[in-house]
Parts: C-alpha cells; sequence; structure tokens
C-alpha cells in the first residue's frame, strides 16, 4: 500500500503560493484575476447544424472579403470614381472587412470545436477592435450621410464643401471617435476582478457579456457601457435619420419624381438600419438576459458586410458603368495578349521557313 503523505499548514500554504505564480504574468499584470481565460458557448450544439453553418459562414465571409475588396479597389483605380462619396464608400467596405474580420473566422473555427476557448488577453483585444470599428463605421455613416445631404440640398457648394481635406478629416475623426469609444471602456473592464464563472453565453467576447462575469457589482459599469455605447449608437441613429428631411426636400423639388435620389438614399438607410438596430438592442437599454443579442449581432458581423457591396451600388449607376468599364479593360488586354502571342508565333515560324 502506497504511503498517503499529510501536508501540514505551512507546506499547504507553500502549495497554494505556488500555483498563483504559475498564472500568466500578462494576466497578473492586467488586473488582480485568476481566470486566464474564458469559454465560448457559441451557437448551436447540433454537429449536424455546426456543419451547415460552418458552409454557410464560411461563404459569407468569402463573400465579404471579395465583394468589399473589389469596391475598395475599384474606387481606387477608377479615376471617375475619385469622388466625396466613393471615397467614405471605400472607407466603409475596408472597415467592413475588418469588422468582420475580428469576429466570424473565430467563430467558425470554433463551430466545430467541442471546447470554445478564447484566452484573456485574445478576449480583451477582440472586444477593443470591435468597438474602434464600429466607432469608425459609425461615424463613416454619419459622413455619407452628410455627403448626400450636401450634394442634393445644397448642390451649387458641394464641392467646396465636400473638399478633400474634409473627407480625410471625416475619416481622421472616425478613427480618434473609435479608438476613445473603446478605450474609455476598456478602462473600467479591464481592472475588473474575474474569480469565478467564465463561460461567456455567445460567439464573441463584448463588454455586456464579459462584465457579468467579474466578481463585483456590475450594476455601475453596466450603466457606463449603457451611457456610452448606447448614447453613441442612439444619437448616430437619430442623426442620419436626417436622410427623412433629404427624402422631403427632394421630393419637394421634383414635384414627387424622387428617381434617383430615393434610390440612392434608400441603399444607405437599408444600410443604416441593419448596422444600428442591434446596437440599439444590446446597449441602449439594460442588458438583456437572453441570448438572442447574439444572433442579432450576427447582422453586424455578418449580413451587412456581406450585402453592404450589393446594397450601396446595386442600383449605382457609376458603379455599374466602372464595372463595364474594367470588364471591357480586362477583356481588350486579354484580346491584346491572345494576338501578341499569335503574332510571336507567326514570327517564329516565319524565322523557321527561312532558315
Amino acid at each position: 500500500m502506497g504511503r498517503v503523505t499529510h501536508l501540514t499548514p505551512i507546506q499547504d500554504q507553500e502549495k497554494s503560493d505556488l500555483k498563483s505564480a504559475r498564472l500568466p504574468k500578462s494576466v497578473e499584470g492586467l488586473n488582480d484575476s485568476v481566470v486566464s481565460e474564458f469559454m465560448l458557448l457559441g451557437l448551436s450544439s447540433s454537429w449536424e447544424t455546426k456543419v451547415f453553418l460552418m458552409l454557410i459562414f464560411s461563404l459569407i465571409y468569402l463573400g465579404i472579403i471579395l465583394g468589399n475588396l473589389f469596391i475598395f479597389f475599384l474606387v481606387i483605380f477608377d479615376s471617375h470614381l475619385h469622388s466625396p462619396m466613393y471615397f467614405l464608400l471605400a472607407n466603409l467596405s475596408l472597415i467592413d472587412v475588418g469588422l468582420s474580420s475580428t469576429t466570424v473566422p473565430k467563430m467558425n473555427k470554433d463551430l466545430l470545436n467541442e471546447y470554445k476557448i478564447i484566452s484573456f488577453q485574445s478576449c480583451m483585444t477582440q472586444i477593443c477592435f470591435i468597438h474602434i470599428m464600429g466607432g469608425v463605421e459609425m461615424v463613416l455613416l454619419i459622413a455619407m450621410a452628410f455627403d448626400r445631404y450636401t450634394a442634393i440640398c445644397k448642390p451649387l457648394h458641394y464641392l467646396n464643401i465636400m473638399n478633400p481635406k474634409i473627407c480625410v478629416s471625416f475619416v481622421i475623426a472616425g478613427w480618434v471617435t473609435g479608438v476613445i469609444h473603446a478605450m474609455s471602456q476598456f478602462a473600467f473592464i479591464i481592472n475588473l476582478p474575474f474569480c469565478g464563472p467564465n463561460e461567456v453565453d455567445s460567439f464573441y467576447c463584448d463588454f455586456p457579456r464579459i462584465i457579468k462575469l467579474a466578481c463585483t457589482d456590475g450594476d455601475r459599469f453596466e450603466f457606463i457601457i449603457a451611457a456610452n455605447s448606447g448614447f453613441m449608437s442612439m444619437g448616430t441613429f437619430l442623426l442620419i435619420l436626417s436622410y427623412i428631411f433629404i427624402l422631403v426636400t427632394v421630393w419637394k423639388r421634383s414635384s414627387g419624381d424622387l428617381s434617383k435620389a430615393f434610390v440612392t438614399l434608400s441603399a444607405h438607410i437599408t444600410g443604416v438600419v441593419l448596422f444600428f438596430t442591434p446596437c440599439m438592442f444590446l446597449y441602449v437599454w439594460p442588458f438583456p438576459t437572453s441570448s438572442i443579442d447574439k444572433y442579432l449581432f450576427i447582422v453586424d458581423f455578418a449580413i451587412t458586410p456581406v450585402l453592404s457591396p450589393t446594397i450601396y451600388t446595386l442600383w449605382n449607376k457609376d458603379i455599374k458603368v466602372a464595372i463595364k468599364r474594367l470588364s471591357y479593360q480586362l477583356i481588350s488586354h486579354q484580346e491584346l495578349g491572345r494576338h501578341k502571342r499569335r503574332d510571336n508565333i507567326f514570327k517564329s515560324l516565319k524565322e523557321k521557313s527561312y532558315r
């Protein structure tokens, strides 16, 4: 029979100290937490559903990357699209790629994993990037609303108002706003003690879910998050609803014919509603206890980014013409290459015949 060793109180204390010393240094440096990782509960527990969702989200993410980068590079390389509206649209496409990339690849990988683990540091990093990208997108949507308002209501002063400096300033202001918005909340969260449960009922990390796991009264921090993100979401949404005023103005000036302006504004309004509905549901009022918000945020991270290129370009004549122009250039380039290859073949045959 083996010998049982009884630890003295001093040895037991030394063993406890040794365990605490083995905690990751990065975690110890962040706060006094003993939680070094979180477990994401994900979207589904059914294996068949997981495989189906993985295939669907893989296709969606591929569409996000290809569609938005196509718009981004089309605006860059087509000189006919070098205008304020398309400059802002190109930046919005880039942000859509960044926002979806913070969550969709990880979510897709976790669908087939039994244990969906994310480290404390990775969780905090994901939260920061989500709110930075979200803040930038809000400012860009405001800038696009202002651009359309100026183009429709003050057409004679449009180029003076929406000059290149103003457009670049909008983008810079977006990034500054996003960083301030994220860090102002992150400063509170990073110092919270996490010493107990570590299960996050979602497929990504976010402030509301993480606060509920802290070993402290989170009511004060929930109010801070709601006041920050909720006020920003609601305020931006109401500001962009100035589109209604634009529509009324266009309707009065065009004797009831909204035509092109109505189509353009309808596309913007669709994008705004898709983006802000999940944000207001989660942040404007006290944090929901149900898990429905994680399904709503699929709209922000996957559905809106993949639909954005279609929403903003489907009825856009300038984009259609640019795509046709690009297609013609590609076809012409291929034809030119084919002719060159044929000429080279004829040339080599003639040289051989002379020999």
